[in-house]
């Protein structure tokens, strides 16, 4: 607002050079605002890839104390998720659930294509190719998400962004173990879902990328959630179900749940506000040395020196996003 203000006023200035030094105030201004957005943007995803890094310590208790299936544990998780966000905003305050029709489709599109599905192929990823090979395939996500959002809403894609990406993904192929273990051929629908893997990865922050504009974050999630939900469902008849959930079950799922789920989505979501979508997108690829710590900590999962000189080169590709200026200088193909 006070930008715009500026700049109306730039308009009615008399002489050339007055009008000049207006604008350049102007610039300067908007330049800063720019800064002020970058470190609050930084720090939310940051904060999010640490959050959504314990996700596998709740997912390892569950698994371990109940008879129950990951894609089941996936349903609902989502659907206690969903459940949750609407409650919240039943209650505090409602007016956030109107949408505009038009949006449907792009929050449709977040819950089916992103959550629901990503949860399915993830666990299906798992199962047929490793959690090392899947670890690799998940971190090619940063590379789509920045070649979309220069395709797609213009952002620059500088030298310094290409070596955040390269930085990052030889930290997660090392983290992963996979030039330790090696990779056994796999079989075409193995093949097939992990290429579908960081696809629908990266298709949420494109279609959060599409609403942060319009809506709550908590909104965004709720009507995402709830799409989710309808494309777990179906699956749901084929699957194994809990029959009997502890006391302390139910607080790794209630962890999994507001820790691991909403908490880190909405700030995320928030987050694209301020930032590219290719910025944000390596970012939280800080989940990797953040899950890698907790399982060390939580599990005595212990890193071999490969592995920890993988989690400090992903250190070093999220650093590169804060250091220097970028050139101006769009990449073409």
């Amino acid at each position: 607002m006070v930008g715009k203000a500026m700049l109306y006023a730039c308009r009615h200035v008399g002489s050339l050079p007055a009008l000049l030094a207006c604008l350049g105030e102007v610039t300067i201004m908007k330049k800063k605002m720019d800064l002020t957005r970058k470190g609050p943007g930084y720090l939310a995803v940051l904060i999010s890839a640490a959050t959504w890094g314990t996700s596998g310590i709740f997912i390892r208790f569950v698994l371990d104390n109940t008879a129950i299936s990951a894609l089941a544990l996936a349903f609902w998780r989502d659907l206690i998720t969903f459940l949750a966000l609407l409650l919240i905003l039943l209650a505090v305050r409602p007016s956030l659930l109107r949408i505009d029709r038009r949006h449907i489709k792009y929050l449709a599109g977040l819950g089916c294509l992103s959550l629901g599905v990503f949860h399915v192929l993830w666990n299906l990823g798992v199962t047929m190719n490793g959690v090392a090979v899947s670890t690799v395939q998940q971190a090619v996500m940063p590379i789509i998400v920045a070649v979309a959002g220069t395709l797609i809403w213009g952002e620059t894609f500088t030298l310094r962004k290409g070596l955040a990406i390269g930085f990052t993904l030889l930290g997660a192929v090392l983290i992963s173990g996979l030039i330790r273990t090696g990779v056994e051929a796999g079989r075409t629908l193995g093949i097939l879902i992990g290429f579908a893997i960081p696809v629908t990865y990266a298709l949420y922050s494109l279609f959060g990328k599409k609403l942060t504009g319009h809506y709550h974050p908590l909104t965004i999630l709720t009507y995402g959630f709830a799409f989710a939900v309808l494309t777990l469902l179906p699956m749901q008849f084929f699957t194994e179900q809990p029959r009997h959930l502890d006391g302390s079950t139910l607080l790794w799922i209630g962890g999994l749940v507001f820790v691991s789920t909403i908490f880190p989505f909405a700030v995320y979501t928030l987050a694209l506000r301020w930032l590219q979508v290719g910025v944000a997108g390596i970012l939280c690829m800080m989940e990797i040395p953040f899950a890698a710590l907790y399982s060390f900590l939580f599990l005595g999962e212990r890193l071999n020196l490969v592995q920890y000189i993988g989690a400090l080169t992903v250190i070093v590709g999220v650093v590169l996003l804060n250091l220097g200026t970028d050139r101006r200088t769009r990449f073409h193909t």
